[in-house]
This record gives C-alpha cells, sequence and structure tokens, in this order.
C-alpha cells in the first residue's frame, strides 16, 4: 500500500494515465492533486511533511521539572497520575541511606518526565506544555482517585480541552488535546 512518502511516483503514475486519456496535467498540477487526496492543503505541505521524516528530526522531549520531597513525587506523579518509574541515576527512592540527590525517569503513554533533586537542574515553579489523546478520560481518571491536594478541572481553550494539575512543588502540568482542525493545521492528526 501506498503511503504519502509515494507522493512523486504517484503523480507521475496519475499524469501518465491521464495522458493516455488525452488529459494533459503538469507533474506540478498531479503533485497538488495527490497532496490533496492525502489531505494535506497542498504540495508544499506535503512535501515539509516528507522531507521532515529525514535528516534532522526531534523525537521525544522530556521536560525536567525540580522535586523536593521523593515521598511526596512518588504520591503525585505515580499514585495520582499513574506515571511509572523508568530509571533513576540513584539507589531506590524510598532509600534512607541515600546520600546523592535523586534524578529518575517517568513515564506514561510514551510522554517522559525528567524528576530532579538536584540544584540547577530546574527551577521550582515552572511549567510543562504536555499535549495527548484521551485526556477526557485522564480526566475522569483523576477525580475518582480523589487526591486530596488537586481536583483538576476540564478546561475548554481556544485550541482543544486542558487539564491543569500542580504537583506539590509548584510545578503545573498542562495536559493538552488539541482540537482536529489545530492538530491538523501542526501536523499531528
Amino acid at each position: 500500500m501506498r503511503t504519502f512518502h509515494d507522493a512523486k511516483a504517484m503523480a507521475k503514475s496519475l499524469r501518465e494515465r491521464l495522458a493516455e486519456k488525452n488529459i494533459a496535467l503538469s507533474h506540478s498540477e498531479c503533485l497538488e492533486l495527490v497532496a490533496q487526496e492525502f489531505g494535506f492543503d497542498n504540495w508544499n505541505v506535503l512535501a515539509a511533511r516528507i522531507g521532515g521524516e529525514e535528516g534532522v528530526r526531534f523525537t521525544h522531549c522530556a521536560p525536567i521539572i525540580r522535586i523536593f520531597d521523593t515521598a511526596k513525587a512518588k504520591e503525585f506523579y505515580l499514585d495520582f497520575l499513574g506515571f511509572e518509574r523508568d530509571w533513576d541515576d540513584a539507589a531506590e527512592w524510598e532509600d534512607p541511606e541515600r546520600k546523592a540527590p535523586l534524578y529518575s525517569s517517568v513515564s506514561r503513554a510514551g510522554q517522559h518526565l525528567h524528576l530532579t533533586e538536584h540544584h540547577g537542574d530546574a527551577s521550582p515553579g515552572g511549567n510543562a506544555f504536555i499535549t495527548m489523546h484521551g485526556v477526557r478520560e485522564f480526566h475522569a481518571e483523576l477525580a475518582a482517585k480523589k487526591y486530596r491536594y488537586n481536583k483538576p478541572g476540564l478546561e475548554t481553550v481556544d485550541w482543544g480541552l486542558m487539564v491543569t494539575v500542580s504537583d506539590p512543588f509548584g510545578n503545573n502540568l498542562r495536559f493538552c488535546e488539541y482540537k482536529p482542525a489545530v492538530a491538523k493545521r501542526l501536523g499531528l492528526d
């Protein structure tokens, strides 16, 4: 099955088939038609999407979030938000003998967060904007947990739906599901 990566070959085939029926379209016109069939506004948008998948690509972003207390971080990030520990640079979180500050990666559904006790890694009171699908379900899940320190709402904003939670260290995490039109415009659909 062909994908948008085959757009140039598809435009060439389209032009050849149309020529057999005595319909003359330029290669450029055929590229525009193929781009529209794949749901892109025009060939330039599709070409950028194809080109964006080669060479330099950003594949992941993990916000670094300052924490001060591993027990509170565990209660909030693991128990309340449902993230899981991926790795730590120190011994277990609960180890009373741990001397070094913690630096840990937690994740859920492909989203990674780095939690740090290291001075200078991040400032308390930061914000992270996290795009996602299923924000209504996520909101319902959080509300059902009845976490006594946080009662997040589901907010309608111009670009979609958003749930904002504040961690025990003054950091805000904004979980956003874009409206379909916004997601399409950003190439996230």
